[in-house]
């Protein structure tokens, strides 16, 4: 996986958008206005994603290329190597548990008003 890869399938989401709310680097993706990955985009070889607990623990014991997140809730977050052990489906799989775990989290009322219909 690349950015460029990435940023394309972030944005194919529903309700998703694109920020820099930290500084000019970290480019961050939002579903209704709540985080679900971020990327540097001067080291673009590894991204944070949201992930329950349990699985945290899981992955990071079976891959190397899986740490706790970066500047983040090391319980809930983890930093993901583009360029290690991780296969490119498991990359696709937590993107998408990322932004499900959020979309989770919204009320009845935002995701009407953000239009997701999926979660």
């Amino acid at each position: 996986m690349n950015i460029e890869e990435l940023r394309e399938y972030c944005l194919s989401k529903q309700a998703v958008s694109e920020h820099f709310p930290f500084d000019n680097d970290t480019l961050v993706f939002k579903v209704a206005g709540k985080m679900f990955c971020l990327i540097s985009i001067a080291q673009p070889n590894t991204c944070n994603l949201k992930c329950n607990p349990e699985k945290s623990v899981e992955l990071r014991a079976n891959y190397t290329g899986i740490i706790p997140g970066f500047h983040m809730d090391k319980n809930h977050w983890n930093t993901v190597s583009f360029n290690a052990d991780v296969p490119h489906a498991l990359i696709i799989d937590l993107i998408d548990n990322s932004y499900q775990l959020v979309c989770n989290n919204l009320s009845k009322k935002v995701k009407k008003e953000a239009g997701i219909t999926d979660y």
